[in-house]
């Protein structure tokens, strides 16, 4: 028997709208919205619903929704358990919610404090993103180390294979740009961030997070968490907060993960939360293995 892993987007998959159905159709989804925003002490539910885009896209706003939204539905999707989770960035949250290492109430409250920490990093070391396809992993490295002369650039999402994203100031991502334009990229394209994530440019973002969650009560997880830092499973709750702290300015070692999932038995992986974005990195990943998401009530209902 294969194992099943249940996997969580992250910033990007947001939309005007998001759970609102599940608001509506669920008892217990209308009570975690209720605890969410009490916990936040603003109402998040109403952006999440209403928008407008612009508040809901300040990283922020973005993180909470996200969570909420992929937390509720983990929730409500009790019938299909999972034998491992992970999470891309901020998703890694709501993966350790699954897994039993973080409480709701609090995990919301982090994934605040890391949203606003996060977006302050950017307005102190502003930066920028981009995307890269068509040039291998480590070539990317290299272009990395070569840009990095005009300013800091990393690679900070290792998404698929053929698919990373670069992060840094300004100046060096679009030295990098550049020369990965003259190395032979399909595509090279700069990204609207509100900061340089993943990247040591959120190093102000790093005391905030560390202090939030030395505040927080952190359990060892039920079920294997495979961390962003380091591609590999972890359970003990010191390890867990290390590496949550260690991810914001470390790279999202997405495609290594899900590798390392499948060869550890995973055969089924399904995307709870907004959107199909990692639905459409794992078919590039490994197209063999199934995967389907779970992105609104009657998607829940589908699977009961």
């Amino acid at each position: 028997m294969g194992k099943r892993a249940f996997i969580f987007p992250g910033q990007g998959s947001q939309y005007v709208g998001m759970a609102k159905d599940l608001m509506e159709k669920s008892i217990e989804a209308k009570e975690m919205f209720l605890m969410a925003d009490d916990a936040l002490g603003y109402n998040l539910s109403q952006i999440m619903f209403n928008g407008p885009e612009e508040l809901l896209k300040q990283t922020e706003n973005t993180q909470p929704a996200i969570f909420l939204h992929s937390v509720i539905i983990s929730s409500l999707f009790r019938r299909y358990e999972a034998d491992m989770t992970a999470g891309h960035s901020l998703g890694e949250y709501s993966a350790l919610v699954l897994a039993g290492a973080f409480q709701f109430y609090d995990a919301v409250k982090v994934v605040r404090v890391r949203g606003v920490a996060m977006q302050k990093a950017g307005e102190v070391n502003p930066g920028t993103m981009a995307a890269v396809v068509g040039l291998r992993s480590n070539v990317l490295e290299e272009i990395c180390n070569e840009a990095s002369s005009s300013g800091i650039v990393k690679c900070a999402n290792f998404n698929s294979p053929g698919q990373v994203v670069i992060s840094g100031s300004v100046n060096g991502v679009r030295k990098a740009m550049e020369l990965c334009k003259n190395r032979g990229a399909k595509l090279v394209k700069e990204l609207i961030v509100s900061g340089a994530f993943h990247s040591p440019l959120m190093e102000p973002a790093i005391i905030q997070l560390k202090e939030k969650l030395d505040n927080v009560n952190l359990f060892d997880a039920k079920i294997p968490v495979y961390a962003n830092v380091t591609a590999k499973p972890v359970v003990k709750k010191n390890e867990i907060k290390k590496l949550l702290v260690e991810q914001l300015n470390s790279p999202v070692r997405w495609d290594e993960t899900i590798t390392n999932m499948i060869n550890d038995g995973a055969d089924e992986f399904v995307e709870i939360g907004p959107g199909k974005v990692l639905q459409g990195l794992i078919k590039r990943i490994n197209p063999d293995v199934k995967c389907f998401g779970i992105d609104n009530y009657s998607e829940v209902e589908k699977y009961l």
